[in-house]
């Protein structure tokens, strides 16, 4: 029942915890703790009672799973297919296809080979040599015959009821992309708690100007639309790219993934505007679960390019975010990537008829900020040491982190500061908070002042009216701080008193 697996490492024999020590670090998960749970485990039924009445018939499409992976833990790529196969209705599920990125783990060869021939419906392709997600994925969806593909990272649970309420709302129109609710799944014990089931918690894709996906929470004109009914479709401005479902005709429409793009980053996003864009319509499915293993961090290797990430979002703001691709080089003044020929994609733009990325900040995600409206951008430097405060953030689930500061480096990223006309500092989405603490913390920007209020002043202090506070460097120790406000070096900051150059709307 989705219940967690607490490991007491001091009970442990010296050989159990070396397997425990090797599965954290090989998989940046507790692998030994997986292990010890069933492939085919059963989870709750995390619907909301309104999900649960929907008869969606049988006279629907039928669906094709892609599942990529590279050096996969085996307890957790089974439990992933075996809860498609357990949780699917066998009339709706055509096929699995599960793509080997060039593993080189044992259990993954022969091993899995010989797993994979006894089940049914599922087929087991080998890449050649090391391709990353996105070209993996390509190599999946050209071995689909299925009318619907559905992408699933290699560490996910489908849960009962998920695949009927994608495959619906493809049927009442192929141009539908659809997200389930993604479930948080323990990294460390492999709990997977109650989702969110309601609108004030259930949340849909944004993004940063950096052209990282975020989650937000559902804007209040959509909540309207809704007038609270737990189980409609829910429009979202973006995809997070791990879990959806796509028509396999709309994804050869839209030109599938741009085959340019290296292991991942930016094709979520691509995607998403090119769905709304191009005449689709992308949306949360609420009455469909799917629980996902978040990581601290990736152990994946990388191949190829240097900066993949990089080059691709760059091609994404080339060819789709027309003027206000001003605001991505924005973060990243002095990235010199070369990303290639994107004449192929703009030519696809152009034979679909796509809207601009403009009509898709009005009438798609009109909530977004947008940096030409900033009092102030740039690097927020220390008068008093070369430094500068720095918004790396180590953990992708955490809802706050602290505020730190390093050596400058002059490139932008998660030292690029914007000082918003509601006078909040943000690292994109996420805004300073003092949370009635000393050392101040990042959290989602709200817009509501208070915590998340700093006035950048004329004598170069930045002073918190809620706390009656400045900002100040320490003398020791690498947090930023609060602290009664004085004529001191540590509590002067540099900042360009400019906005970032880019449009805005009308």
């Amino acid at each position: 029942m989705g219940r967690p697996v607490y490991i007491n490492t001091s009970t442990l024999s010296k050989e159990q915890l070396s397997q425990y020590k090797y599965g954290q670090r090989k998989y940046e998960f507790n692998c030994y703790a997986s292990d010890m749970i069933s492939i085919h485990r059963t989870l709750p039924d995390f619907r909301a009672p309104e999900c649960k009445s929907l008869d969606y018939g049988d006279e629907l499409p039928r669906a094709c799973v892609i599942v990529i992976f590279h050096n996969e833990a085996w307890s957790v790529l089974l439990r992933t297919v075996h809860s498609v196969i357990d949780r699917s209705p066998p009339q709706h599920l055509k096929e699995i296809v599960l793509v080997d990125d060039f593993s080189s783990l044992e259990h993954l060869k022969q091993p899995l080979q010989e797993y994979v021939d006894k089940l049914d419906k599922v087929s087991l392709i080998r890449a050649p040599v090391r391709s990353g997600l996105i070209r993996a994925r390509l190599i999946g969806f050209d071995k689909c015959t299925a009318e619907v593909a559905v992408f699933l990272d290699s560490h996910c649970e489908a849960t009962e009821g998920w695949l009927p309420p994608l495959l619906h709302r493809i049927k009442e129109n192929y141009t539908n992309v659809l997200v389930p609710i993604i479930g948080a799944i323990n990294y460390e014990t492999f709990e997977y708690p109650a989702p969110a089931t309601t609108l004030d918690t259930i949340s849909v894709g944004g993004f940063h100007w950096n052209l990282i996906f975020s989650f937000i929470s559902i804007p209040q004109r959509e909540r309207m639309r809704l007038n609270n009914a737990r189980h409609l479709p829910i429009r979202s401005a973006t995809m997070a790219g791990g879990l959806f479902a796509i028509s396999s005709k709309f994804f050869l429409e839209l030109g599938k993934y741009d085959s340019e793009f290296d292991i991942w980053g930016g094709e979520n996003l691509e995607l998403s505007f090119k769905t709304w864009m191009c005449g689709g319509t992308l949306e949360t499915i609420p009455c469909s679960h799917v629980g996902h293993v978040f990581r601290v961090r990736s152990p994946m290797t990388r191949v190829k390019t240097a900066h993949p990430v990089i080059r691709n979002m760059k091609r994404v703001a080339e060819v789709w975010l027309d003027e206000f691709k001003e605001y991505f080089n924005a973060t990243n003044p002095h990235d010199k990537t070369d990303i290639g020929d994107i004449s192929e994609r703009l030519a696809l733009r152009k034979n679909l008829h796509c809207k601009s990325f403009k009509w898709y900040l009005q009438n798609v995600y009109p909530e977004v900020f947008l940096p030409g409206k900033a009092k102030a951008s740039g690097e927020i430097r220390s008068s008093a040491r070369p430094l500068c405060i720095d918004g790396e953030r180590r953990y992708f689930t955490d809802s706050e982190y602290k505020l730190k500061f390093h050596s400058c480096h002059n490139q932008g990223g998660n030292q690029y500061w914007i000082i918003s006309d509601n006078d909040e500092i943000r690292l994109s989405e996420w805004c300073w908070d003092t949370y009635g603490r000393l050392a101040i913390s990042m959290y989602r920007c709200h817009g509501g002042k208070h915590r998340q209020e700093f006035l950048y002043r004329e004598d170069d202090s930045i002073y918190n009216p809620d706390s009656g506070k400045c900002v100040e460097l320490p003398e020791t120790g690498s947090v930023l701080i609060l602290a009664d406000c004085t004529d001191t070096s540590r509590q002067k900051w540099i900042i360009n008193r400019k906005p970032p150059k880019g449009p805005l709307l009308d």
